[in-house]
Order: C-alpha cells, then structure tokens, then sequence
C-alpha cells in the first residue's frame, strides 16, 4: 500500500507511517494541480492531508481507497465526490481539543487584557500604564458556548478554574447532559449571546453550521462583549460580525478567517484587523506538539486499521441511513456457489443489494447471510430461491423501515 502524505507532517508521524511497511511519499508543498498530478502519478492509496484542499479533479486523478484529513473538520476536502467514487474520508476528533481549548483562552485573556496593543506599544518604546490598567477581568462573568462537542467540553473546566459560569447550546445537549456538566443549558443560541459576556464557537462545519453565528447572534451580544471564534470562519457572517464590532464594540478573538491562505506564508489582508477590539492568530489552535503528536499516531491507528480490516476508524461518509427496505436472511450450508447462486437470483429481478454480510458458525459446516435489499423480492421467488439449491436451508424476508 502507498500513502501520499501532502502536507506539512511531524518527522516522527512519517516514520510511524512507513514502521507499518508502507510506501510513504511525503509531498508538504503539493496543492492544487501539483496533487492533482501527484496523485495520478504516484498511484497512492491512501491520501493524508491537513490543511490541504482535496478537490474533485484531484479525487477523480488517481486510484485513492482512502483520504485521511489529520485534524477534525474535513469541510476541504469534497466528500461528495469521494463518496459518488467509493473513497472513504476519515477524520481524528478530539485529538486537538485541549490545544484549541487553550488557544481559545488565549485570545479571551489577550481582549480582556489587552495584551497584543500591550505589547505592541512596549515593542514601539512606549509606555502607557494609565491606559492598560482599564479592564474588567473575567472571574464572575459568564462565558457562552455554542456547540460543546469534545473542544466545548474542554472549554469548561477552564472556565470553572477561572471562576466564569458557563451557558450552553449544542444540538447534542439537553438539559440533564448540561447538569451533569455542571453548566446551564440555553434553549437557543440566540438565548446564550443574550446572557454571555464572552461567547465562544466550538461546532463543525456543515450545512447547518454555515453562517449560523449571524445577525440575530449579534444582536442578541451584550455591547462591549467578547466573541471567541476558533472553529470555521464560514460559521460566522463576517459582515455582521464587523457591523457589530463598529455598532456594539464587540471584541473580536478570532483564529479562522474568510477568505485565509491555504498556505503556511502569504499576503493577506482581512478589514476586521483594522477595527478596534481584534485580536487574531494564524488559524493555529491546533498547531501545538501535543496536538500534533496524537493527531499523527491516529492517522497511523486509522491506516494500519484500513489495511488490517478493511475497515475505516472515523469514517464521515457513510451512509447515515440505509436506502434498504428489508433483509433477506439466508441460513445456508457452507459451500461453494450459495451466495452466487442467490445473488444471481436477485439480480434476475433487477432488486439490487444496498449491504451484506454472512457470519459462519463454528466448524464451518453452516452460516447465514444477511442482506439487505432496496425493495422485497415477490413471495414466489423466495420460494424459489430456497427449492432451487439444496445447500440453502431457510429464507426470510425481514422488514426494515
């Protein structure tokens, strides 16, 4: 098996890749048409990316089993297409939780301190005390999370250590799972700006999330609040986002931005940096060596699983729910040309096969097939297909929806 690694990847994670036995290729400068052509002349099998986008023409160049994004959202790479061919994506959630988490208080802290302007003042030659000391500190406030999937939860004991009551909304949350956290549970997201001083955004992106943190969130803000936002800047409505920090004075800690390089170095320019009350990072809230070290031994569990298994850990884009209308169950001998013999059967009435398996009993002598059909076959044929073979010994036709 050959995996193309196309992105910048810990030494360490390249050679935990190859201790498998695999062909690794590492390519960290390969975007665009450059992995388009690297994919169909290396022939990989397994694609790893991080930050790279994996676009149609480049899943359609080579003969890819498997793309592996090394981080939790995989909204770069074009899962559509990969499922219309067959290539299963696969993520690592949860592996960067902590590291976001803290960055996420980073920029908390920074806005509330004010520490870039701090710095920035100090680094020119000046000094102003009388200016800096004006802030409102964040023990006793009330710090609001909308989504609190593994980084949400992270999120939460650090707002406990820092005395802020916590406030969420997150489709998975009720109110009971919200009590056992020890946090109270908002019946909107609307609800958590409403009460939040500072309000931080922890969800995937999807269609959804895309613009969810949009004019209603922002009116709802408390003028002078914090908004945190280090999941995906297409969650947020960036123009709403900027009429609000001109309007309200809303503080604005960011670390994914509208429109940001694919790479790790270019030009860019975004009108939020220009406002008073920002504060941005480079889209680095998993970027620490903890995060990175977890991160690169999951995508060797999730390739050694694949080549040992056949199965993917993590995999994004299966079939959430079976298009299959019933089961047929076939308890049957274990012999050569049962299953051919049935499936032949089946495809003679044009019903198609949606999955199957067939569990062997011990000794090997029996086993029964289940599998699962997109519409049921006419009594008469299941008939059929128990009297035409001896080695079949029971059919049953089992409804699903």
């Amino acid at each position: 098996m050959k995996i193309l690694v196309a992105d910048k990847y810990p030494k360490s994670g390249i050679e935990s890749l190859g201790s498998l036995g695999f062909e690794v290729v590492y390519e960290p400068d390969a975007k665009g048409d450059a992995l388009v052509q690297l994919l169909a002349s290396s022939a990989a099998d397994v694609l790893v990316v991080r930050s790279s986008k994996v676009e149609k023409a480049a899943l359609e160049s080579g003969r890819l089993s498997l793309v592996v994004r090394a981080g939790a959202g995989y909204n770069t790479i074009d899962v559509k297409t990969a499922s219309a061919l067959g290539i299963y994506v696969s993520n690592c959630p949860g592996k960067n939780s902590v590291a976001v988490a803290e960055l996420a208080f980073g920029l908390i802290l920074a806005l509330d301190r004010r520490i870039p302007e701090n710095t920035s003042e100090l680094k020119a030659g000046s000094w102003n005390k009388k200016e800096y000391s004006k802030a409102r500190g964040v023990a006793g406030r009330t710090l609001g999370l909308i989504g609190v999937g593994s980084i949400g939860k992270e999120m939460i004991p650090r707002a406990k250590a820092f005395s802020l009551s916590v406030l969420a909304r997150s489709r998975s949350l009720t109110a009971q799972k919200a009590e056992q956290l020890g946090i109270e549970y908002a019946a909107s997201p609307e609800v958590v700006a409403a009460e939040a001083d500072i309000l931080s955004v922890h969800v995937a992106l999807n269609a959804d999330t895309r613009g969810l943190i949009g004019e209603k969130i922002f009116a709802a803000l408390k003028p002078g609040s914090c908004f945190i936002n280090t999941s995906r800047a297409e969650v947020v409505d960036q123009a709403a986002l900027e009429r609000a920090m001109k309007q309200k004075q809303i503080r604005a800690g960011l670390d994914v931005f509208a429109g940001e390089p694919e790479g790790g170095t270019a030009s860019f320019k975004t009108p939020l940096a220009d406002l008073p009350g920002f504060c941005g990072t480079h889209h680095i809230g998993a970027s620490t060596d903890q995060a990175q070290d977890a991160i690169s031994e999951e995508v060797t569990r999730i390739v050694r699983t694949f080549h040992e298994t056949g199965r993917v850990p993590n995999v994004v884009n299966l079939c959430r729910r079976s298009p299959a209308k019933s089961i047929l169950v076939i308890r049957h001998l274990d012999r050569v040309g049962v299953l051919a013999h049935v499936l032949n059967e089946l495809k003679g009435q044009g019903i198609n096969v949606q999955e199957m398996e067939n569990i062997v009993f011990e000794g090997a002598q029996a086993a029964i097939a289940r599998i699962h059909l997109d519409r049921d076959p006419p009594p008469e044929n299941l008939e059929a297909l128990r009297k035409s073979n001896e080695n079949v010994l029971t059919v049953t036709l089992l409804p699903l929806h």
